[in-house]
């Protein structure tokens, strides 16, 4: 059995800018951060006791005889790529819920393909977990959906992530001292605005509109630029992040009707009146989370004036996709006491 732990994460600036319409033309930029929130993935090779040969557990129970016969797109696709031949069981469980903007879909793509290698008693580098995830989800499912997801999940950490028009990726861990991560950490507000959203819905809206919006999109890359000075300076206050996220979720909101709605505007509008800097959606939009910016002293006044919402606590993490069990010998019906 293996069981792989792959972190989500939070996006601040340039998201919109991996997009391979916009970066293979002009380039992208985001800024990002993992959190202590994971999605996990067990596998294990099924004896050939069953009528099925493969199980696949998610929010649904699938069992089938052949790849073909699987409904899971990410895992038809890793199936096929893999060319996997011997019958297998995926379980997933995941930390927060699904479609909430933390990019939980390359999260389980990242997870299946390490935990699928590291079955076979393979070792990917995060660089070819990230590019095969990208490819998995743009070119074989053919989704609709940006790179920094998957590069975030398979590296982890805080991180300048750079889109060149090439395809090639480069990640650039961002170096802040601990006492000041910890302030960071410390200024951020999580809630889950109570309701999903089809990423793909409005990432195709937010594509129609680029090439009117290439202004915007400019701006974007140009925050990554500014936001990531700012937090490799010496600077005691981070306010200034928490000022630019309110201009980027106001920039994001113009590249598609579909970013926002009158039920996200309201809460947005209540983390404001009590105290926030900033904030914004994240992922594509349309519902999820919602990250505040607020220094700690206005923290309750936005906690209670929010209170119908959930909170979620988080810490920044470092780690990325990695294997928390390996033992590929254990075989069905042996447990370890």
């Amino acid at each position: 059995m293996v069981i792989c732990q792959t972190p989500v994460r939070i996006s601040f600036f340039g998201g919109g800018t991996d997009y391979p319409a916009w970066y293979k033309e002009h380039g992208g930029a985001v800024v990002s951060t993992t959190i202590n929130k994971y999605g996990y993935i067990s596998c294990r090779k099924l004896p050939p006791f069953f009528e099925h040969k493969h199980r696949v557990v998610y929010s649904k129970i699938e069992t089938v005889r052949n790849v073909d016969e699987i409904d899971h797109p990410a895992v038809k696709a890793v199936f096929k790529y893999l060319d996997i031949q011997q019958g297998l069981e995926i379980h997933y469980d995941g930390d927060l819920p699904a479609r909430s903007g933390l990019g939980s879909s390359s999260c389980f793509t990242v997870g299946l393909l390490n935990a699928l290698y590291a079955l076979r008693g393979e070792r990917k580098s995060k660089q070819q977990l990230a590019e095969e995830a990208i490819h998995v989800e743009q070119d074989l499912i053919k989704e609709t959906v940006g790179s920094q997801d998957q590069v975030a999940a398979a590296y982890g950490g805080f991180n300048r992530i750079d889109f060149m028009p090439s395809g090639h990726i480069r990640v650039n861990p961002i170096i802040i001292s601990h006492d000041r991560m910890q302030n960071l950490n410390d200024h951020l507000m999580l809630f889950f605005t109570g309701f999903s959203r089809i990423a793909e819905t409005v990432a195709k809206s937010k594509i129609e509109n680029f090439r009117q919006k290439q202004g915007h999109l400019f701006n974007m890359i140009k925050m990554a630029d500014n936001a990531q000075n700012i937090f490799q300076s010496q600077s005691d206050s981070f306010d200034d992040i928490g000022r630019m996220l309110h201009e980027a979720w106001s920039l994001k909101k113009e590249l598609s009707e579909k970013v926002s709605t009158s039920r996200i505007d309201e809460i947005y509008e209540v983390g404001m009146k009590n105290g926030a800097l900033g904030g914004k959606i994240l992922g594509a939009g349309g519902g999820g989370f919602i990250l505040f910016y607020a220094r700690p002293e206005s923290q309750p006044q936005i906690r209670e004036a929010l209170k119908p919402l959930l909170q979620v606590p988080f810490k920044f993490e470092f780690g990325g996709s990695q294997i928390a069990l390996y033992n590929p010998h254990l075989e069905s019906g042996q447990r370890h006491l």
